[in-house]
């Protein structure tokens, strides 16, 4: 009796790995003016002088995250040579989904001794999670780099980027110095802060451009080399998803979705090699794939929001005013057993912030005297793809 696997004797793979998110690549390509001024800006550290603090802007896709674990790396290795730098501790913490307290106690417990208490999930508040993490920078001292990637996604960055940059000026730590690294797929993100962060940060700026197509295709054709096994990818098929990559987002990340899924497309069919047309036929897929993971990365209430609009949207009442977006949005978040924003200006925050995103359309009214000005939204997506997505998520919480 043969199995469902007997007839699967060839893959287009090497090395399927290389052509995912997860992989870390050795060598970084196209982002040499990047990692220039990110070298400038810790070179501090090598002479046990305080890091500057970062703030690293740009879309998902764009290679901050890549980046910053490539020179993370290197500094760290670079300090173990030097005999000016301090004992270099990298903190990294992705801010999604998690509130300041959360954030703080996950800091303090990496920090804590093996035989030492966890800081309790109860029982105290965000500034007994302050004085800990202070104590625990003090006790192990050296120099403390804290990497909050996703920052936008934090509701009290405030408080956070207040807070840090200080604590040596301010007595809290004296036997450590701290720097700040701050990664944002959002590039206004730094408008949101108050004047007196603002004045405190002092930051470096590095922001990520999109790709071009030429660079595109020198990333996926350096990949490609360790992914595919001799013969199975044209030259073709990483010029069009190179292409279809740069003409969207210019996001590498899309044009290695593009690439992989054309591979798993042209496998299935038991065709080699993997051509142009493989990758064509790959973008509808992948374009649903991205949005998917588009609408995971907001913020719960921003989900929500997204959910009441493709509501309406469904039920054919769109464009919507932000009252009446408002009123579907407090049923949603009942729904999941959540407290809605309390205030209209908070959701018109988000709309305008989800209208930024490519996710909204908002047409502008203007009904004079009578009626004033205002806006109007709607989806600039297919709502069912939100739908599943918000069910997908809901599924996984519960």
């Amino acid at each position: 009796m043969s199995g469902p696997f007997d007839d699967i004797a060839n893959t287009v793979f090497a090395d399927k790995a290389v052509l995912t998110e997860s992989y870390h690549p050795e060598t970084i390509l196209e982002r040499d003016e990047e990692i220039e001024a990110y070298s400038h800006a810790l070179q501090d550290v090598l002479f046990g002088r305080e890091p500057e603090n970062i703030f690293v802007y740009g879309k998902a896709g764009l290679g901050k995250t890549a980046v910053t674990r490539y020179i993370i790396d290197e500094l760290q290795k670079e300090t173990e040579t030097r005999p000016d730098a301090d004992d270099l501790h990298i903190h990294t913490i992705n801010c999604n989904g998690r509130t300041l307290f959360v954030i703080l106690r996950t800091l303090v417990n990496d920090l804590l001794p093996e035989h030492a208490s966890r800081f309790p999930k109860r029982g105290l508040g965000t500034g007994d999670a302050f004085d800990e993490l202070y104590r625990q920078f003090d006790r192990i001292g050296g120099t403390h780099l804290a990497v909050f990637d996703e920052i936008d996604h934090l509701e009290d960055a405030d408080t956070l980027l207040y807070e840090l940059p200080r604590a040596r000026s301010n007595g809290h730590v004296s036997n450590a110095k701290l720097g700040v690294i701050g990664i944002s797929n959002d590039y206004t993100f730094r408008r949101t802060l108050s004047p007196k962060v603002k004045d405190t940060l002092m930051e470096t700026e590095i922001s990520f451009g999109p790709y071009d197509a030429k660079e595109l295709r020198t990333i996926l054709g350096h990949r490609a080399e360790s992914a595919f096994v001799e013969g199975a990818c044209d030259e073709s098929a990483i010029a069009k998803a190179a292409a279809l990559a740069a003409q969207d987002m210019g996001n590498a990340r899309q044009a290695l979705d593009l690439l992989r899924v054309g591979a798993e497309l042209a496998e299935r069919n038991g065709e080699m090699p993997v051509t142009d047309g493989h990758v064509e036929t790959a973008r509808e897929q992948v374009q649903r794939g991205r949005l998917e993971n588009k609408i995971r990365d907001q913020t719960e209430h921003g989900q929500y929001i997204l959910e009441a609009i493709a509501n309406l949207q469904s039920r054919g009442a769109v464009p919507a005013r932000s009252k009446e977006i408002q009123r579907t949005y407090e049923e949603v978040a009942d729904a999941h057993a959540a407290s809605p924003l309390s205030t209209l200006k908070s959701i018109q925050d988000h709309l305008s912030d989800l209208h930024m995103l490519g996710f909204l359309r908002r047409h502008g009214r203007n009904e004079g005297l009578s009626g004033g000005q205002y806006y109007e939204y709607e989806l600039d997506l297919d709502p069912t793809i939100v739908l599943e997505t918000r069910a997908e998520i809901t599924a996984h919480t519960e």
